[in-house]
């Protein structure tokens, strides 16, 4: 199935591109999306993501055509 990635601020210059489309297996989950966009560099302590604009759990599953989002943690003060 055909995914949609985003990667926002740091994560774009991590992974050295600001987004991509991918194939995934049917069973994927965002932390595989996560592992196939980013070819293979480790996933980020406190990673954030979204499917189709709305922020879920690393373990949420994801269907074709979604549109997956990946951003740094936010920190404030």
């Amino acid at each position: 199935m055909q995914i949609e990635v985003r990667f926002f601020a740091s994560l774009r210059e991590r992974v050295g591109r600001a987004g991509a489309r991918v194939e995934c297996p049917p069973e994927a989950r965002v932390r595989d999306v996560w592992a196939i966009a980013a070819g293979g560099r480790p996933q980020p302590p406190n990673l954030l993501a979204a499917v189709n604009m709305e922020y879920v759990d690393l373990d949420a599953p994801v269907r074709d055509g979604d549109e997956v989002a990946f951003f740094p943690p936010v920190t404030g003060g």
